[in-house]
This record gives structure tokens, sequence and C-alpha cells, in this order.
């Protein structure tokens, strides 16, 4: 089976470019979220994490 993929992988052109495309794709994520997670306001961050712990006023009514 490896084989298999292995020949099929050397044969498509430029197929190095792939790892490079996925791996900048994943630092630039990375950077965004980290990022975000350091400009977040503190306030927004604290209202975000007491939101499961508020009681809901919405009833089902099924």
């Amino acid at each position: 089976m490896l084989k298999f993929v292995k020949g099929y992988m050397e044969s498509i052109e430029d197929v190095a470019t792939y790892p490079m495309i996925s791996l900048l794709i994943f630092f630039i994520f990375f950077v965004l979220l980290f990022w975000w997670v350091f400009t977040t306001s503190k306030s927004h961050i604290k209202e975000m994490s007491e939101m499961p712990l508020e009681e809901d006023n919405h009833t089902n009514s099924d």
C-alpha cells in the first residue's frame, strides 16, 4: 500500500509545494489565533466565561 501511495505521489509534478503550503496555512492560523487572544478585551473574555453559568429565563414549550 505504501509503495502505491509513494509511487503516485512521486508522479505528481511539484508535489513538494503542498506540505509547504499546509505549513504556511497552519502557521498563519496560529499566529492569528495568538494575536486575537492577546488583543481581546478582558471584559469580553469575562463575559464569555460567565455565559454557561447564567440562568436562562427562557423556557422550552415543547
